[in-house]
């Protein structure tokens, strides 16, 4: 390592490697400090069985030529090499229910979208329409969203709830159910703000796209701008403490010892951990009030995951996502469940290699499981590089849970069972252990349309050098959290200096 940077990125998540990418492109001296053995946060993939999982990229919207995170991945010089699948247009998402044999489909481009869940409603075609012209009309109003330099935030639409919204365009609640039937991408319930499922939503419908082999492509191609403008990258550097003069980080330490100094910090680390990395001395440079409003926000659930690798040639690649619940009415309340009806709802998606054929090889399976559910075993921790062993209640647990998640899927799929090679899982305890985040949280903090304001976190902080970004500070996902770290840069190096570096790449003008 060099004796000082310009820049010390604390975490390798998509934050930290979209801010680490944009402040070497401008120029600065960049260092990456990962504590983990793989770079990358939920853009991480694993092999069981010689298959390859996600960690957290299941799908990816809005990679259309023009589209936003085109536009965003293409600046930051990536673009041209993701290698993607295009899922199905007429179904990138199924809804569907206890009880209900049909499949609610959410279909590509909005015209698509609307013909296709008018022929299942045909009596609610104005809703549909006002639902698609609502969604397009929040996004519009949130600036860099649409790669839009001349905008703020249109601060009307954040205290908006979806459920209001969707009681003001029908009455008809299987209709509301099934335009929400996808809300576990944002942990949705009843007082989500309408804007964060139109965030969310919006790319999604514009187009949605699988990663090949996994999204750690996107972290190895952003590693690779990083390093070609200059930037260092160094895995097992677990950043434990921020060194402090005159209310000044000077330094961090690593638990190995490494002190690395600098002119500027950037957190990709959860703020409430990052909060406590901070010590007495960085609590002095913030003032108490913030550090509590930190403190008190609510993370989201966090969730129970399956991996299923089938045996060849037994269950057929879908090309599309499946999210199910047991009961539509219960559709904003699924992480209230109880020991006796766990699982409520739940997501499938399906890994896609680089010659997708038409037999899947893998599966994921994700649902709900709140922190409380893991807590007896939350003095352990275990990752790849820290072995540590939570016994054979936690092994218990585990099967238990996944049992009961196998008999909900089976539901639906009466085979499934039958074409399982080997199954694997993660729980709340994984997202901790591996992305540092609070409390396993998916997505960061929840947003409350009732306390617009109370988590919004600015990526600056009371501390001068010191800066956050990741999924924490807006929205989370891999648009949100690209966003999130523009803006992080742009408090960095200035709005105007680097919206005019992104746009003179895209060719963009004014």
């Amino acid at each position: 390592m060099k004796q000082k940077y310009d820049a010390v990125i604390v975490g390798s998540g998509l934050g930290g490697l979209v801010t680490a990418t944009i402040l070497a492109k401008e120029g600065k001296k960049v260092c990456v400090l990962e504590k983990n053995n793989q770079y990358g946060g939920n853009l991480q993939i694993f092999v069981r069985d010689k298959s390859i999982f996600d960690t957290g990229v299941h799908y990816v919207g809005g990679l259309d030529e023009g589209q936003n995170l085109h536009q965003y991945f293409s600046y930051l010089g990536i673009m041209d090499e993701l290698e993607l699948q295009r899922l199905d247009d007429d179904k990138f998402d199924v809804i569907t229910f206890d009880g209900d044999d049909t499949e609610y489909k959410h279909a590509q481009g909005y015209d698509n979208f609307i013909a296709s869940l008018s022929e299942q409603f045909p009596d609610d075609i104005p809703a549909i329409v006002a639902y698609c012209d609502k969604l397009r009309e929040v996004c519009a109003s949130f600036p860099l969203y649409n790669v839009n330099s001349s905008k703020d935030y249109d601060f009307d639409v954040l205290g908006l709830k979806i459920v209001d919204f969707l009681d003001s365009i029908t009455d008809n609640e299987l209709l509301k159910s099934v335009l929400a039937g996808s809300n576990s991408l944002y942990a949705g319930d009843l007082n989500t703000p309408l804007y964060v499922h139109a965030l969310a939503i919006n790319s999604y419908i514009e187009s949605s796209y699988r990663c090949k082999n996994g999204g750690g492509q996107i972290a190895k191609l952003l590693i690779k701008q990083i390093r070609a403008h200059g930037g260092e990258l160094y895995k097992y550097q677990d950043v434990k403490r921020f060194n402090f003069e005159d209310k000044k980080i000077v330094s961090v330490t690593t638990k190995n010892g490494d002190v690395i100094k600098g002119d500027l910090f950037v957190s990709n680390v959860d703020p409430k951990v990052t909060m406590r990395m901070l010590g007495e001395k960085g609590g002095q440079g913030m003032r108490k009030s913030y550090l509590k409003r930190i403190e008190d926000i609510e993370s989201v659930v966090s969730s129970f995951s399956i991996y299923i690798v089938f045996k060849p040639n037994t269950f057929k690649y879908m090309n599309y996502n499946y999210y199910h619940f047991k009961d539509p009415k219960q559709i904003w309340d699924v992480e209230n469940y109880t020991d006796e009806d766990w699982p409520r709802g739940y997501m499938l998606s399906m890994g896609t290699r680089k010659k997708q054929g038409e037999w899947g090889e893998n599966m994921i399976g994700m649902t709900y499981m709140k922190y409380d559910d893991v807590k007896q075993w939350k003095d352990t921790f275990n990752t790849v590089k820290e072995k540590g062993e939570r016994g054979d209640s936690y092994e218990k647990f585990k099967a238990e849970k996944t049992e009961l998640f196998i008999k909900e899927i089976e539901k639906k799929f009466p085979d499934i069972r039958t074409c399982i090679e080997s199954i694997h899982t993660s729980t709340p305890l994984s997202w901790r252990d591996y992305i540092a985040c609070n409390e396993g949280a998916m997505y960061g903090y929840k947003k409350d349309a009732d306390h617009t304001m109370k988590t919004f976190i600015s990526p600056k902080t009371k501390v001068k050098n010191l800066f956050l970004t990741g999924q924490c500070l807006n929205m989370h996902g891999i648009l949100g959290v690209t966003i999130a770290a523009i803006l992080t840069s742009t408090a960095i190096v200035g709005r105007e200096q680097l919206l005019k570096s992104i746009h003179d790449s895209l060719g963009i003008t004014k």
